[in-house]
């Protein structure tokens, strides 16, 4: 039997938001297992699915570069000691600077960025730079490029979390005012609802097994029938989805509209058509 720490207690609290005495139950029953201490609380109604992780103390910026046209967008994560130098304006330049060599390297990973140049000069050179010119350890723990039909992005918080959304557009000039405005809507969306994914038909399979796992076990705990007990672990399968599933959701905005609606409406507006096909998003620190 393993031995349930108070810190372990702690951290399933702040993940849950159950009692103390229900936290300290479930780590027990689970020996120890904190995902499957959250599945115990989930089963019995005491807690709601998991807070994402992302508590790191690392601070610094994530930052995005959209292209002109806005069919290729890069975002990188570029770390710092302290949250004087993330805030600094010199620190954010670095940030931008290796997102647009990012984005001119069409570099899928950060692995592909570093081996990358731009305007002349080594990428290896450009964080050796901001190192001797802001005085700390800097990191470049992630870069992406993401291409598409129509994209757009959003910032929040100085830097806390980058998003970029991909879109397939027919009639439409993606890099448009009127797109644009559309497609930030949509980023605050992610980064504010943090979503699994964009429809229910991407989100994965393990996770839909996983999710009907707990509903029927919650269903069973209820004592009713069988037939029931499905129709209940369908229902909350369906809750899930209207939740979790970017299109599905309830939009932050307006509330009475769905983002499917929204996006339909806007399309309509703008004298064409979209599709939502995917997103990033990424929050400071997550990776450590």
């Amino acid at each position: 039997m393993a031995a349930i720490t108070a810190s372990m207690v702690k951290e399933l609290r702040e993940m849950t938001d159950a009692g103390m005495m229900e936290c300290k139950k479930a780590l027990v029953e689970a020996d120890g297992d904190m995902e499957k201490a959250v599945d115990v609380l989930r089963t019995r109604g005491l807690a709601a699915a998991a807070k994402k992780a992302g508590r790191a103390t690392n601070e610094g910026t994530v930052m995005t570069v959209l292209a002109d046209d806005a069919k290729s967008a890069a975002v990188v994560e570029l770390n710092c000691e302290t949250d004087f130098v993330g805030m600094n304006e010199k620190f954010k330049a670095y940030a931008e600077k290796l997102g647009r060599a990012a984005l001119a390297a069409n570099a899928a990973d950060v692995e592909a960025l570093r081996a990358s140049t731009f305007e002349g000069e080594p990428v290896e050179d450009i964080l050796t730079d901001a190192i001797h010119v802001l005085g700390e350890n800097i990191q470049l723990p992630r870069a992406t490029t993401v291409n598409a039909g129509g994209i757009a992005s959003y910032i929040h918080g100085g830097g806390k979390i980058g998003v970029l959304v991909t879109f397939d557009v027919e009639g439409i000039d993606p890099a448009s005012e009127g797109f644009q405005a559309y497609g930030r809507d949509v980023a605050m969306q992610v980064a504010a609802a943090s979503p699994v994914s964009s429809n229910r038909e991407s989100v994965p399979a393990e996770v839909v097994e996983h999710e009907m796992g707990i509903y029927k076990a919650q269903a069973a705990e209820s004592g009713k029938p069988e037939a029931i007990q499905e129709k209940m672990a369908t229902g909350r399968m369906e809750k899930f989805y209207k939740e979790n599933c970017l299109t599905e959701q309830a939009f932050v905005k307006n509330p009475d509209q769905s983002i499917n609606q929204y996006t339909d409406e806007c399309a309509k507006n703008l004298g064409g058509t979209i599709k939502v096909t995917g997103f990033v998003r990424w929050a400071l620190g997550e990776t450590a």
